[in-house]
């Protein structure tokens, strides 16, 4: 995930680096787009989400396994003047995440010889419906280039978050909660084409609130020693305008 991270980011500086070095006018693709007020897209990409814990003492570190999942959502943009937009991208998240416990959280709980490797392994899927409100800071456009930057904030609906479930870890059922709020952070480059705008861009995602929905049992070995979780992570998004 780092090297791929970073081979996009020193591709996105290239393109802008390239761009400053031949400043000489050229044809320019889709003059009068960015001139619009409202204008609309959509975006396809791709995650890798991950948990960050903090503990009520401590302990060994739960380990998470991410995987890349995907991304797909609309984009509202208003144009407020030359070099910033507001936009609304509300989307579909899609991500999965296994955790991982270390044997020493079930010590005096669960005799060695009873322990299952299913005890020690949490699978948790998320469907979030993801709407963030984004400013967009641009450069002046070079030629068909423009780099930009994103903030914003972002409230989400998981769909699989297991919230109303009577049943917890005890009986197999990793919650979380329903609602989440993030903020958001990030960077691209638009490319102007002959008949549309195509625009990649990295964003790191980092919620707000903790996440947890605890086991009935307070000292249950899954739930008992977190003090907070809260998903961190990176979209990689590509839009089309």
């Amino acid at each position: 995930m780092k090297k791929i991270i970073a081979l996009i980011t020193l591709f996105f500086f290239y393109q802008a680096s390239t761009a400053q070095l031949f400043t000489k006018e050229r044809v320019q693709n889709n003059q009068s787009m960015d001139k619009q007020t409202l204008s609309w897209g959509y975006y396809l990409g791709t995650n890798s989400l991950d948990y960050n814990f903090d503990y009520n003492s401590n302990v060994e570190q739960i380990q998470t396994e991410k995987t890349f999942s995907f991304n797909v959502g609309l984009v509202g943009d208003v144009r407020l003047n030359d070099y910033i937009n507001v936009r609304l991208e509300p989307g579909l998240v899609i991500s999965a995440r296994n955790l991982i416990y270390p044997k020493s959280y079930f010590d005096g709980i669960i005799e060695p010889e009873e322990l299952k490797d299913s005890d020690l392994l949490r699978e948790v899927k998320s469907t979030y419906v993801y709407i963030p409100l984004l400013l967009r800071f641009s450069t002046k456009r070079i030629n068909n280039f423009k780099p930009f930057v994103t903030f914003g904030l972002a409230t989400s609906l998981n769909l699989s978050s297991n919230e109303k479930n009577p049943e917890d870890n005890s009986g197999g059922e990793f919650r979380t909660t329903k609602n989440t709020l993030f903020y958001d952070i990030g960077f691209g480059i638009d490319f102007y084409l002959y008949w549309f705008k195509f625009t990649p861009s990295i964003r790191g995602v980092f919620a707000l609130n903790d996440e947890l929905i605890r086991d009935v049992d307070p000292n249950s070995p899954w739930t008992g020693n977190i003090s907070s979780m809260k998903t961190r992570g990176i979209f990689i998004n590509f839009t089309f305008r």
